[in-house]
């Protein structure tokens, strides 16, 4: 998925409110220039689509800064919202490099129908993400795995989950990630078959005496 994102140098002084009132969000951009950051603005429906398009350090987005001659490649490091209204306050922007390693979060995707319920089992998804290291310029949006084979028993670790090129998994190698097991019994019923139990071998011991 290609983004990219136009903004403006953020005037000295400016307030973030009368921004706000003006459509534009307050924005900080940082890597760029050593431990140097660069205010900026972007305009509120601009990042408004890009939220419903990028994800917090998972989506490498394109910037560019025509008034101060700079474009490159960042990942948005931290979105602050109003706590009820969800309006947007202010977007920090952290730049890398295509060649540069990152680490992200990324959602566990399933596809297909499992066999094994059809013999009655259920899958059970353990991992609904993974934490990953990755090329900045390969960053998967989601990990998918084909659970169609998958029979009552058997067990996906994270170790063994099929990654994109260069990435390697951060989450423990050993936990599980995908099952495939039969559903409990509810516990009512186990409670019922064991009172019917008793009262037959209540009766029985009446008729012998």
């Amino acid at each position: 998925m290609n983004i990219t994102v136009e903004c403006k140098t953020r005037a000295e002084g400016s307030k973030p409110r009368a921004l706000r009132r003006e459509g534009l969000i307050p924005a900080a951009l940082y890597g760029h220039d050593g431990s140097n950051s660069v205010s900026l603005t972007i305009p509120t429906k601009e990042a408004q689509m890009l939220l419903r398009k990028a994800a917090i350090n998972n989506t490498l987005i394109d910037i560019k800064v025509p008034d101060m001659s700079w474009n490159g490649k960042a990942l948005i490091r931290e979105v602050q919202a109003h706590p009820w209204k969800r309006t947007l306050n202010h977007i920090s922007f952290f730049t890398v490099s295509a060649k540069q390693t990152v680490e992200i979060v990324v959602p566990v995707i399933l596809t297909g129908n499992a066999v094994g319920t059809k013999e009655g089992g259920i899958v059970e998804q353990i991992m609904t993400e993974l934490q990953i290291s990755c090329f900045a310029g390969n960053i998967p949006e989601s990990i998918k795995i084909d659970v169609t084979n998958f029979k009552i028993g058997d067990i996906l670790h994270v170790g063994e989950i099929l990654l994109p090129e260069g990435a390697t998994v951060l989450d423990d190698p050993d936990r599980t990630a995908i099952s495939v097991v039969l559903p409990a019994k509810p516990a009512s019923e186990e409670s019922d078959g064991a009172t019917e139990v008793i009262e037959q071998n209540v009766d029985t011991v009446k008729t012998e005496s």
